[in-house]
């Protein structure tokens, strides 16, 4: 047993060099036969850190809406973009928020702890002397808010109930706005100007980066609710934000409120609602469909690659068995085993299918680093899992594509390979 294994590794080490020597001494074959590999490596991992950037991109986005908050709103987000089919809805009221909230306190069960109420436009301007900054998000809402919100302050306090019931001229900002209009002194107690009105900084949030890489959380000014409807009227977009207690139990959380907010817009039993209640999920289901784009392009660029690299493969180590057959035959004489042989020429497969697949790793982490200084906010990563699972297909790639010469110059006889020309 020992001796049968030394002799394998012996084997097993000669066969390696020999390998390595074929491979360079014929580098540019050895490398256009790996190219194949190669392209379906750098497409099956390009095509995996896209769809896991994709995937943690969405969980920090989600992360900054808050997993356990759900809004009530005109439309849904499953549909969206099909704005049509929710035009004729009546709008969502601000005076539901205390609604709600009354329900809520009158019912100890309830899967609710409070809902916001808040108006906002991405129309918004802000000045500060001759600075301004153009397609802010301007949001209007009250001391609540807060409760609701992922983010949390940097610098200064939020609003107060009392400043909120008088809709005082008051606002707190995101972290873009703090440094585009203050770049040189502190933004905290300044005077900015939004549309005709002024409004005192009282805090600063603390940068949260951007929704989906599309909307920027750090590119918002939220004032008390009184205070948007003199600047903006109350005709924005207003929704309700209710904070649940349980991401766990969101289907019973989500069916409370859609009872709660029948009753309040007194909706006959048997009728549809005209209003949507909205989370998360709804985002995963507009998401799915191009992960598994991207997955199926990916899948069958790698196939066809790699189906062109093994072929390439097997021809070039067919080829390479046809110029050695003379070697071949001499060293059957002296007593290689048809193991040995075998061995010899599928390691040499492998190698070149290794090869390539470490060159197409290796291109897909230059890829990977570029895209990252190019793109920062994108959460784009390579991961482990990843590159071992490209070297085990470049192996396999290598076993099969190199099996058949490999048992073809291990059956080939002794004395017919000594003649061949």
């Amino acid at each position: 047993m020992k001796r049968s294994f030394r002799q394998f590794r012996y084997e097993s080490t000669e066969s390696l060099k020999m390998a390595l020597y074929q491979i360079k001494a014929n580098k540019t074959r050895s490398f256009l036969t790996a190219l194949g590999v190669i392209i379906g490596i750098v497409a099956i991992t390009m095509m995996g850190t896209a769809i896991n950037g994709i995937d943690r991109g969405f969980d920090k986005s989600l992360a900054m809406l808050g997993y356990d908050v759900i809004y009530v709103q005109k439309s849904s987000w499953s549909t969206m973009g099909q704005w049509w089919r929710y035009r004729n809805r009546p709008d969502i009221k601000t005076e539901y928020a205390p609604q709600l909230n009354r329900i809520i306190a009158a019912n100890p069960k309830s899967e609710l702890i409070i809902a916001v109420p808040q108006r906002s436009t991405y129309q918004a301007s802000a000045r500060y002397r001759d600075r301004n900054l153009e397609q802010v998000f301007s949001l209007g809402t009250n001391q609540d808010y807060l409760q609701t919100a992922s983010g949390d302050l940097a610098l200064g306090r939020f609003f107060t109930p009392a400043e909120s019931a008088a809709s005082d001229m008051v606002c707190v900002v995101g972290d873009d706005i703090a440094t585009g209009l203050f770049p040189d002194e502190p933004a905290l107690g300044q005077l900015i100007q939004i549309k005709n009105r002024k409004f005192r900084i009282l805090g600063v949030f603390r940068k949260q980066g951007k929704f989906l890489g599309l909307f920027s959380f750090d590119n918002q000014i939220i004032m008390p609710l009184g205070a948007f409807e003199r600047v903006y009227g109350k005709t924005m977009f207003t929704s309700i934000r209710v904070k649940i207690k349980s991401q766990g139990r969101m289907a019973e959380a989500m069916e409370e409120l859609l009872g709660i907010m029948r009753r309040i817009r007194k909706i006959a039993t048997g009728d549809a609602e005209n209003f949507s209640i909205n989370e998360q999920r709804a985002f995963k289901s507009q998401l799915d469909p191009i992960k598994n784009g991207i997955a199926v392009a990916g899948i069958f660029i790698t196939g066809m690659s790699l189906f062109v690299g093994a072929i390439g493969i097997m021809n070039i180590t067919f080829v390479s068995v046809k110029e050695r057959t003379r070697e071949i035959g001499l060293r059957k004489a002296l007593g290689a085993r048809r193991q040995t042989i075998l061995l010899q020429f599928l390691i040499e497969s492998v190698m070149i299918c290794l090869i390539g697949g470490i060159t197409g790793v290796g291109i897909t982490l230059f890829f990977t680093f570029a895209l990252g200084q190019l793109v920062p906010s994108f959460p784009i990563q390579l991961s482990f899992d990843l590159v071992f699972a490209s070297l085990a297909v470049s192996v396999l790639t290598g076993v099969i594509s190199g099996l058949a010469p490999a048992v073809t110059a291990s059956k080939l006889d002794p004395a017919d390979s000594l003649r061949y020309e």
